[in-house]
């Protein structure tokens, strides 16, 4: 047998010895590069936007983006983006009443500051966005500025004064007549709208015939479990409750347990929000219209309207409302502290604003400003200085930006929707001419365009006509361009990003052919990127909007837009 594998190892290594020594044949192999990496090759062989601008032809134009400013000062792929394509940047949010301006009143410019410095460093300009809006506010700090003066029960009586009783309108009444299981006597109401791993809270008004305590949970009624808001101390005077929690799953029932309570209960009041929005999830949780949609069971217990008069009315004592005047008087010093402090560390360097942000009412006269009057949900941050101040409060945001900024600042005023077809743009026109005859100068008009490319082009045409009559300058100061009817990215055809481009490359284009020269602001490109679908993008979520893809990688529209600043040469 040894000598069998001798044989058969010594044949072997000859039969290798033999293959090796033949001849290697390369196989050819032909394959056509497909058109979509053609493409995206032609389109990535572009250069930075920004060489593309004839600095020559047009020596006043800025060509910018918007950003957030964790972007910038993070340094990351956006900030070397920016840099390598864009001359100006405008912040989406930090430069805002609602970002600067903290609870107590004081203004917190550190951020800002460090943002400058890094501007400066790299050569980009910043344009200050913004002075005066709607949204964007504090508004519990400036609300907060505007109340009612409370004078404790037992005050001497005050002019004008008007007594409030800690008792008032209605309550929902609950009894139980004995002590069981806190599950075992309970209340409820049905929601719908509640979210998983969100945080919701709790608002609510309640006393007890004594001393005890009641819990309150979130509940989902296809399985009984829930999350808990805890159990809040009942004392016989209305006190008022506020909790937080965070929901571990879909919740469907609003529940009260009282069945460790022996006696009778008021609750009023009732407000279930989540947090940061102002949507109250329980409908008329005052009970002055009845307690239409509670239930119960359980021992016996009762639910009912309560008898006017026992419902909570406050912490009563003597309510000294404001006059009109002194609170146009107080917002007025509030505005000059946030425009002056933002230009105290502003003014070296940033020397254009929109000062006046979305004035014009949408809806039914585009020729009025809007108005937070008669709105039943304001949102948190949002805060109509229009309606203390009045029609003129352009002027004063003018005046104080005059004031405390540098002598040829260059101030806007900014809208959207100009481009719609109704009379908003008009009526934008007329309220700068408006605020112009008050003694001020508007230096320009910005209109954002935040378009799909179903939009009107002849609306287009007309939009920028208009704003060329004007003689002032004219930024299209936020343009993004999305695919109508919500359409998401996952949902996007080629056909729609060829419209796309088409249709950037028409609104860049025809400012220029339109728009004389010397009003030539510029154009500032408000989502470079598309727009995540996730639960923190806040800004047309989902949609494709930008001139790169999320990954950065750039669209066909990049190329229409290089191509339109091109033909500018």
């Amino acid at each position: 047998m040894k000598r069998l594998n001798t044989k058969i190892g010594l044949g072997l290594l000859a039969g290798l010895l033999f293959c090796s020594c033949a001849k290697h044949e390369i196989l050819q192999y032909a394959a056509e590069k497909p058109e979509s990496l053609i493409a995206q090759e032609n389109i990535d062989a572009y250069s930075p936007l920004i060489s593309y601008i004839d600095k020559n032809a047009h020596p006043n134009f800025k060509w910018g983006v918007a950003l957030n400013v964790d972007d910038y000062l993070n340094k990351g792929v956006m900030f070397r983006l920016a840099n390598r394509n864009f001359e100006e940047m405008v912040i989406g949010y930090e430069m805002k009443h609602a970002s600067i301006v903290q609870a107590d009143g004081t203004l917190n410019l550190s951020k800002l500051e460090r943002l400058i410095k890094a501007a400066q460093e790299n050569k980009m300009q910043l344009f200050g966005h913004t002075l005066t809006w709607h949204s964007g506010q504090n508004a519990t700090y400036l609300n907060s500025l505007i109340a009612p003066v409370l004078l404790p029960s037992g005050s001497a009586p005050v002019p004008g004064g008007i007594n409030v009783p800690s008792e008032s309108g209605y309550a929902m009444k609950m009894t139980n007549p004995s002590v069981v299981n806190a599950w075992e006597a309970q209340t409820a109401y049905d929601i719908v709208g509640m979210e998983t791993n969100t945080e919701y809270i709790l608002k609510i008004a309640a006393k007890g015939s004594k001393a005890g305590s009641i819990g309150i949970d979130l509940q989902a009624t296809s399985n009984y479990t829930g999350d808990s808001f805890g159990a809040i101390a009942l004392t016989t005077e209305y006190k008022k409750y506020e909790l937080k929690l965070t929901t571990t799953a879909v919740r469907n029932r609003f529940i009260i347990n009282f069945g460790e309570y022996a006696g009778t209960i008021f609750v009023d009041n009732i407000s279930l929000k989540k947090v940061g929005s102002n949507a109250d999830i329980i409908v008329d949780g005052d009970f002055e219209n009845g307690i239409s949609g509670w239930f119960g069971w359980g021992n016996s217990s009762t639910r009912a309207h309560s008898a006017e008069g026992e419902g909570y009315g406050g912490p009563g004592g003597t309510v000294i409302e404001k006059t009109t005047e002194e609170k146009k008087a107080i917002l007025t010093d509030a505005l000059e502290t946030f425009i002056a402090g933002m230009f105290s560390v502003t003014k070296d360097y940033v020397t254009a604003w929109d000062v006046v942000n979305e004035p014009m009412s949408d809806w039914p006269d585009q020729y009025a400003l809007k108005t937070g009057i008669g709105k039943a949900n304001l949102a948190e941050d949002e805060f109509y200085w229009q309606d203390y101040l009045g029609k003129d409060y352009a002027v004063k945001a003018i005046q104080l930006a005059r004031k405390y900024g540098n002598p040829n600042d260059i101030l806007f005023i900014n809208d959207y929707g100009l481009e719609g077809g109704g009379d908003k743009c008009k009526g934008l026109i007329d309220y700068v001419k408006y605020v112009e005859s008050k003694g001020v100068k508007v230096d320009g008009i910005g209109t954002q365009m935040h378009i799909n490319i179903t939009a009107n082009k002849d609306d287009i045409v007309n939009m920028y006509k208009l704003l060329a009559a004007t003689g002032k300058l004219i930024k299209v100061s936020e343009l993004d361009i999305g695919l109508g009817d919500n359409i998401k990215t996952a949902n996007a055809t080629s056909e729609m990003y060829e419209q796309q481009a088409d249709m950037y490359k028409f609104v860049i284009e025809k400012y220029f052919e339109i728009i004389p020269k010397v009003q030539q602001y510029g154009i500032t490109i408000w989502s470079p990127l598309d727009s995540p679908d996730r639960e923190n993008s806040f800004w047309r979520r989902g949609e494709p909007i930008g001139i790169w893809t999320e990954s950065f990688v750039r669209k066909l529209a990049y190329q229409a837009v290089a191509e339109a600043l091109e033909k500018q040469k």
